[in-house]
């Protein structure tokens, strides 16, 4: 696990495959009971490092799409349960 922020961060994970799905690429492994569990491939080794990641050195911990896609969903979430004039 390779995700900074992710409490596996630094664990070495029982790989059982990767798969393309609809939520995107994901990489599933064994848990600590057993089960099947997964998460997306770009939090693992599996996927090749990010460039932005690497440039901002550590430094910038967003990227610019993060952003925008985070300010979208705010805005659709302070839109709910408004009732239009």
């Amino acid at each position: 696990m390779t995700h900074p922020f992710h409490p596996l961060s630094g664990l070495e994970l029982e790989f059982i495959e990767r798969r393309q799905c609809w939520r995107g690429d994901r990489v599933y492994y064994f848990d600590e009971v057993g089960g099947r569990s997964r998460i997306p491939a770009e939090w693992t080794s599996v996927a090749p490092v990010d460039a932005f990641v690497v440039a901002a050195g550590g430094v910038c911990p967003f990227r610019t799409q993060d952003l925008v896609e985070l300010a979208a969903l705010i805005d659709r979430l302070r839109g709910v349960g408004e009732i239009a004039p």
